[in-house]
This record gives C-alpha cells, structure tokens and sequence, in this order.
C-alpha cells in the first residue's frame, strides 16, 4: 500500500524535528550574556574585570549626561554605576516621575550608546547623601511606619516601587541581553541592621517585580556588617576607602567572608562629601591611583565612588550625625574630590587613574573629549522682592492647629514651615522649641529676635514679650538624616512641641511652605514688593541675568547669608555663608540666551545687593560666628 503524498511530508517534517531537537540538546548551553562565576565575573563567557565608576542622573544637567559618560569611558571605565532613587520616581504616593530629569531609561541606554555597562542599584534605600536615604518622605506621614524593616506598610510601598521601576528598566537587565549586568540588595544593610528576613523579603519582591538579573549585597569591610548585611546567594561585594592599606585589608576581609565569591569594591571612595560648617574634604590622586593600580593587578574589579559627583539640586541633599555632632546637612554640592570635577571637568585625579588603567588593559582608551568651559559673569543686582512675611498667604494656606507638628503631618515634603501665634497674654522666660529640626527663625512682630540651629543643638531662646505680640517660628528643614539609626523617624519643622519653660503653648496657624513651583508661580503673578520693607528678616530678591550666550558658571553667593536660588525656575540649591561650598554650580542648558531670571530666598540678611559667577568654584569656612 502507498502511503499518501500529504502523510509522506508530514512525517518528514516529524523526523527533521526530533534531528533537529536532538541537535539543539546535544550543542552547548550558551553561556548567559553576564554571570557570576565562583570568583570571576563572566561576560559572554569569558571572565570579565568591572572597571567602574559612580554617576547619579538627578546629580547631573540631563543635557551634559552623554558627555560626562563620555568622559567616563575615555578615562577606562568600562561600566558606569548609579542608585535609582524612590524619593524622585514616587514624589507622592502612586504619583511616578520617569521624565527629564528622572528618565533613568534614558541614562542606562546612553551609557550603552557609550559602550559602558551598568551596575544599578535600585534600594529600596540607597544613602548616597540624599534626603531620607533616598526614601519618599510622605512614608513619615504614617504614624509609626518604619523603613527596611518587615513593617508590612513600608513592605506594601516598596513592592510598589519595585513592580513600577522593573516596568521602566527591566528590558535592560543582563539577562535579557541589556547593559544592566547586576543589581545591588538593599544597601549597606548591615550597617543598620541584622534582620535577615527583611532582606529575603526583599530579594523576593525584586524577584517578584521581574529583576532577574544577578544580585549582589554591599558592606562594610568587617564581619559584623557581613553577617548583618550579605545573604546565601547573593554575591558579596566590600565598601571601604582611605589608601592602599585599607583596600588591602578590605579585600582580604571580603575573601576571608566568602572565599569562593567574586572580589570587588563595590565603593572605592576616592574623595568624600561635605557638610556645612565643616572643611571641603579630599583624596590626592597619588593615593586614589595607587589603589586602583593594586586592584587592577589583583584582579580586583572596582567601583569608583564617584566618578563625577555632581550636584544635590533642589532639596535632594540629606544629612548626617555623628557622637560629637548631633546633626550635620550635607552642601549642595557633591562634588566628592571625584575624578570629574562638579562641573563635568576632567581633574588631576582624572589623569592619573587613566594613565594606571591604560597600563592594565588591553584595548586603545578613547581620547578625552573637549572638556566643559564654565566662565565668569559679570556682577547683576538684585532688588528686595518682599518679605516672607508680606508674601505668607500668597505662598501657602494657614491651617489652624492646637498644637504645633511636624511637617510631614501637613502633607508637607521639603522646605520651610512657619508657626505663628497670637499671644493672648504677656510671656517671659525660655521659649523652648521641642525636637527642632532643624534650623528656627524666631519673629515677634515681624523683628527677628532669635535663631537656633539643630546643628548646635539649640533648644530654647529667653524671650520677653507682650501681650498682643504676633509670634512666627519660621523652621527650614535642611535635609532628612540618611545614614544610622536614626535615618527612620527624622520628621522635619518642631516634631514635639513648643512651651514656655514647661508649659505647651496652643493655638497655632501653620504655614506649610515648601516653596515648589506652584507656590513661586504665584509668588510671581503676586502684588509687588513693599517699598521700604524690612530687608533683615526672611525675604525675596529678584534680578536678572543677561547673556549672550548660555554658558556654565559658579554663581557666588558669598554676602548673601543662607537661603536658596532658583534660575529660570530650576533650583540650584542652598547656600550659607558658613561654607565650605560658597558658589552654586550653574548649568548652561538652564539657560538662555538674552533675560535669565534669578530668584533668591534668604533667611538670614545679606550684606551684598549684587551676584557674579565665577569660572571655578569657591571652597572656604569662615570663622565662627
């Protein structure tokens, strides 16, 4: 019997599939595009060196992104590391931000365009000097939640985060072909923490969200912050800084720790950031060159923290505290003595890690492209714009309160608050403004009769005033603590309450003043200034800066007290005469070409009517006051 033509072809085609499957099953596996491999690092199969350095896109004008990654590979980098930042994608809740500034899937392609890797680490918390450790401060409006813990609201709102940004960046992970090699757990955790079942949980919820690509955690080079802080099938990786010596012992901590696993630094720091008050820190390069030349003859791969630093615009800069200190706000500028200076600029330490890194590859570096030009500007005044206190309902809506709180029970982010009270009856003695956080500006009447700073630990002011007196507290919060055990509850404004000496005080109206751009849009279509205002207190100037051209500047601020700048409506951040920082970086593509309009808040009098920009910027701590 013949077998019919349509039978014949289909058991043909039968028989080319089994040759075919059994083809496929008898061909190697091919390798993943990026693995972890015992103590190696593998990519496309071979082993694989990373050569890193730390850049934040919110830290850097979006338009001068590709060229500092540039920079970055010219120098030998062949990856660039950034956190992904909670506080910036979900400024309010369910509300998320992947635009402009914020476009992190922009920031990862680019680098790819460059033909540099990527090391993301998304949090949950990131530290990084940035305000609340990189979390949203509106998780500090519910009474009680605590971060990076098991708490099942935080644990509710971080999965949110998770499932959000995998849906923004998850394409480009490794494991799908992408340039995002690995991703980092949580961050530094056992500096924090032992509770191993938070961070399974949050492995899970990464996982869950569709991070697929290897994890790895980072500490601190000692056993304890290993045992708090690393987890069974995640790689470990050691933070640490100073010079030679300490990348040694760091390294042989982290080999003893996990002596099958990879051996990395997962942040070299090769400079260091800076508080207010305190000195502009750095590293030599000699130092910084050194260890990444025993690295790279180790086979250590590194990450540098940071290749170019930048700048916290905005209210992104956060703070610390130490024993001695009870509260130190980072500066504005993050310019961390980095290998690229704040404004983009290739720096000695630049040219010495590239030299040492040219000795240990293989392949040609790029040449370093031209680099930024920032230039002097010419002295423009300032006119008063108003007092705060003229401007109060035009900024915000008063809302009565028996008692005064925290701002974030306001519905209130960043920025100033003002308490104000009536006084029914005369007081005298020490007016104590409980848990203060974290600088207070003290008005009777509109004078300015007292300031107390968190810094120094202030607490009370002796006042005597009469009856009928309008009492305003004016309290700037300077930056949420980002590091220790006290980064969980730092709430902003006066957290406990203000007495005179031990007895409460009541009957409040709050101003919550977060001086965002709906509120200065207003402030701008407001009535005009006062003539003959009170230029000593709390106030607005205004001026306007006249280019031919944008271009990258310093603006110096010395004279001006404390208080922030906007130009163009972009925020460039605080400034204080106390230094160490005493200009603001001033990027060119927030500029144009003829009227540039610059905004000023001040708190404190300044002494100077005009503003210029320097080419460089301006580092000095004036003595104490």
């Amino acid at each position: 019997m013949t077998l019919s033509k349509t039978l014949q072809a289909a058991l043909l085609a039968l028989a080319m599939t089994s040759t075919l499957a059994a083809a496929a099953s008898a061909a190697p596996a091919r390798p993943p595009h990026f693995a972890i491999d015992g103590a190696q690092f593998k990519l496309d199969g071979k082993p694989y060196v990373i050569r890193s350095g730390e850049m934040h896109y919110p830290r850097i004008p979006r338009a001068a992104w590709r060229e500092r990654l540039r920079m970055a590979r010219a120098m030998g980098l062949n990856t660039v590391t950034t956190y992904a930042f909670w506080s910036q994608h979900e400024p309010e809740p369910g509300q998320w931000d992947f635009s402009g500034q914020n476009d992190l899937r922009t920031f990862i392609k680019t680098a790819a365009e460059e033909g540099l890797n990527v090391v993301l680490r998304p949090g949950p918390y990131v530290c990084a000097e940035v305000d609340f450790g990189g979390f949203p401060a509106w998780l500090l409006r519910t009474p009680g939640l605590r971060v990076r813990s098991m708490d099942a609201r935080y644990l509710a709102a971080s999965a949110r985060y998770f499932k959000r940004l995998a849906k923004e960046v998850g394409d480009l992970q490794s494991s799908r072909g992408g340039p995002i090699l690995m991703l980092q757990l949580e961050n530094e955790y056992g500096s924090f923490g032992h509770d191993h079942d938070y961070l399974r949980a949050t492995r899970e919820q990464m996982r869950a969200a569709g991070f697929d690509a290897p994890l790895f955690t980072s500490d601190g080079g000692a056993a304890r912050l290993f045992e708090g802080g690393t987890l069974p099938g995640a790689a470990a990786v050691v933070n640490f800084g100073g010079g030679l010596d300490d990348a040694k012992g760091s390294i042989e901590a982290l080999s003893a720790w996990r002596p099958a696993g990879p051996r990395m630094a997962g942040e070299y720091w090769a400079g260091w950031f800076d508080h207010w008050g305190g000195p502009h820190h750095s590293q030599s390069p000699e130092e910084a060159a050194r260890t990444v030349d025993w690295m790279l003859s180790q086979g250590v791969s590194f990450n540098l923290y940071m290749f170019h630093g930048g700048t916290s615009f905005g209210w992104l800069a956060g703070a610390n505290y130490s024993s001695t200190e009870p509260y130190q706000p980072d500066t504005t500028s993050y310019d961390y003595d980095a290998a690229l200076d704040e404004a983009g600029r290739p720096t000695p330490k630049y040219q010495a890690l590239r030299e040492v890194i040219a000795r240990h590859v293989k392949e040609t570096l790029p040449p370093v492209p031209a680099a930024p030009a920032p230039q002097a500007l010419a002295a423009f005044p300032l006119a008063s714009a108003g007092s705060l206190l003229d401007s109060l309902d035009t900024l915000s809506k008063g809302q009565p309160a028996r008692w005064v709180r925290a701002m974030e029970e306001f519905g209130q982010n960043y920025g100033y608050i003002l308490y104000r009270k009536r006084l029914a009856a005369p007081i005298k003695g020490q007016l104590v403004l409980d848990e203060l956080r974290d600088q207070a500006t003290v008005l009777a009447d509109g004078r300015v009769i007292g300031r107390l700073d968190r810094r120094r630990g202030d607490k009370a002011l002796a006042v005597d005033l009469p009856a009928g007196t309008r009492l305003d507290l004016l309290v700037e919060a300077m930056g949420r603590v980002g590091f220790g055990a006290r980064l969980v509850d730092d709430n902003k404004g006066i957290v406990r309450g203000v007495k005179l000496d031990k007895e409460e005080l009541e009957g409040w109206t709050v101003y919550p003043l977060p001086m965002d751009a709906t509120a200065l849009q207003r402030l701008a279509a407001g009535a005009p200034a006062k003539a003959g205002g009170d230029t000593a207190g709390p106030g607005f100037w205004r001026g306007t800066l006249k280019l031919d051209k944008p271009v990258d500047s310093f603006l110096d601020t010395r004279g001006w007290g404390k208080g922030q700048v906007w130009v163009n409506g972009h925020h460039l951040g605080r400034y204080w005469h106390i230094g160490p920082q005493q200009t603001l970086y001033l990027p060119a593509s927030w500029l144009q070409a003829g009227a540039n309009e610059v905004l000023v808040f001040s708190t404190e009098p300044p002494t100077a009517t005009t503003m210029q920009g320097r080419a460089d910027p301006v580092y000095e701590t004036p003595p104490p006051d």
